[in-house]
């Protein structure tokens, strides 16, 4: 299909029994937003996979209510040419987790600041060495640089992903490292928050974003975006919602609403340009 049209998407799983689907997780919260999803025989459907993002849980349990079949999550990148994680088939992956590493690929987790191992259990930067994996860029020899470093003997990839890897092996991805806040020396991952504020029965999409401050390193800002069909929550409710899952320091400062947030072709959340537009702002306040 060229483009996202979720009748489309519908008629073709309905028409060819569709077996196996991958998405990011905003497709699979837009199909069960759906006015018209129950029109459709998606009972084909066996094998669901996401990955581009955070699942948020919300989503993943009211997937398997409606159809009867998990989603499966994945982690991978373009440069370790494949899956670094994966659920296997038929195991109850823990809320949260992106799947076990593969064999194929050697993984380590070190501080993104040291590049130094952290605690075993602890969260940190995700590096990839794999005799499969892209070694270079093309004609970007700085990126290069950046990216991809010797270390014990074997060329490893630095993800710039934040993850952590439990004691039987499952892989929670917390958020890339760009997107991690410092607030009162604190690392604080955005995905979290936005977890928890897409929990909410009124939201259906949040982005968090770190606003500059001298006393305390960064302001934690939330946008989002509410369902049509909700009206009088405030963001003092949503506040109140963090402030009852969340750890003090997590709780964001300020909400902010909006009608839409930028996303990819493919759904994914431009976080980028979010952040872009908070920095800006700030800097003709200055």
């Amino acid at each position: 299909l060229p483009r996202v049209n979720l009748d489309g998407l519908f008629d073709h799983i309905e028409r060819y029994k569709v077996l196996t689907f991958f998405g990011v997780p905003a497709i699979y919260r837009m199909i069960l937003e759906h006015d018209r999803v129950d029109y459709y025989n998606l009972s084909s459907l066996k094998y669901c996979f996401s990955g581009g993002d955070v699942l948020p849980s919300e989503v993943a349990e009211r997937w398997i209510k409606k159809f009867g079949q998990p989603i499966y999550q994945g982690y991978g990148a373009t440069e370790t040419c494949g899956r670094v994680s994966l659920t296997p088939m038929g195991e109850q992956a823990p809320a949260g987790s992106a799947g076990k590493v593969t064999p194929l690929q050697k993984v380590k987790l070190v501080d993104p600041d040291t590049l130094e191992p952290v605690p075993h259990g602890e969260p940190g930067e995700l590096m990839v060495s794999s005799e499969h994996m892209v070694r270079t860029y093309w004609n970007k020899s700085e990126e290069t640089a950046e990216c991809f470093i010797e270390m014990d003997g074997k060329l490893w990839y630095r993800t710039r992903d934040i993850v952590r890897i439990d004691e039987k092996g499952w892989l929670f991805y917390l958020d890339r490292s760009v997107d991690t806040l410092k607030h009162k020396g604190y690392r604080v991952a955005v995905s979290e928050i936005e977890a928890v504020l897409q929990e909410h029965p009124a939201v259906i999409s949040a982005c968090v974003v770190g606003v500059p401050d001298e006393k305390v390193g960064e302001r934690i800002k939330a946008l989002a975006v509410l369902k049509e069909d909700v009206k009088g929550v405030s963001a003092y409710e949503l506040l109140k919602w963090c402030r009852e899952r969340l750890a003090p320091y997590k709780v964001p400062q300020y909400i902010e609403f909006r009608d839409m947030l930028p996303k990819s072709k493919v759904g994914k959340l431009l976080r980028r340009e979010l952040r872009a537009e908070e920095r800006k702002r700030f800097e003709k306040v200055e």
